[in-house]
């Protein structure tokens, strides 16, 4: 007499049906299928992964690279206003004497230029009081023969008034100087500005 009555039957499915084996083939393309899942699976966790990796990385450069441009502005601003001192001295010392000193060279040129377009035509310089006998001396010896140099008290320092025949032309070495030092100071608001904003 048998006793399999007395052992559990595995056989069978919950449901009351036979259950139903697996040959080889059938189980390889299970063992495959769950491969394939698993493997699925974990891809999608890796992009994902990747995903939210390079959304950090990108997030910190963005900061790192803002922190960095403020720095630099910082950093020139900073300059900047430390330079102040020097470029006051420019303005106020170094540029005025440079200026003073090419203002003759300045008219020469200026005078040169006009007589080639009205050759042989009356020259007359009109320049500031006090200046007529330094500027005569100092214009190209064939120029100031031929120029007449006259004191003009409504001619500020730095200035001058050309004519050639009917053709006139003013220089104003006082106001390129003026709008030089405006830009200056301007810059500097600008930086002292951008600092006491921070």
């Amino acid at each position: 007499m048998s006793i399999a009555h007395l052992l559990e039957d595995f056989t069978l499915q919950a449901g009351g049906g036979k259950l139903h084996l697996l040959d080889e083939d059938g189980l390889e393309e299970q063992r495959l299928a769950a491969f394939e899942q698993g493997y699925a699976a974990g891809w999608e966790d890796a992009v994902q992964a990747q995903e939210q990796n390079r959304g950090r990385i990108s997030t910190e450069l963005a900061k790192s690279l803002e922190d960095m441009s403020f720095t630099y502005h910082e950093a020139v601003t900073r300059m900047t206003l430390s330079l102040e001192p020097m470029f006051n001295s420019l303005m106020l010392a170094v540029l005025p004497e440079t200026l003073e000193r090419g203002y003759i060279i300045r008219l020469a040129e200026q005078l040169t230029d006009m007589a080639r377009e009205q050759i042989n035509e009356p020259i007359q310089v009109f320049v500031p009081e006090g200046l007529a006998a330094e500027v005569k001396e100092m214009l190209p010896e064939g120029m100031a023969k031929m120029a007449q140099v006259i004191s003009d008290p409504q001619i500020k320092p730095g200035q001058a008034r050309l004519q050639v025949g009917i053709s006139r032309r003013e220089v104003d070495c006082g106001g390129l100087l003026t709008s030089i030092r405006a830009a200056f100071d301007a810059y500097v608001f600008e930086a002292k500005e951008a600092l006491s904003n921070e």
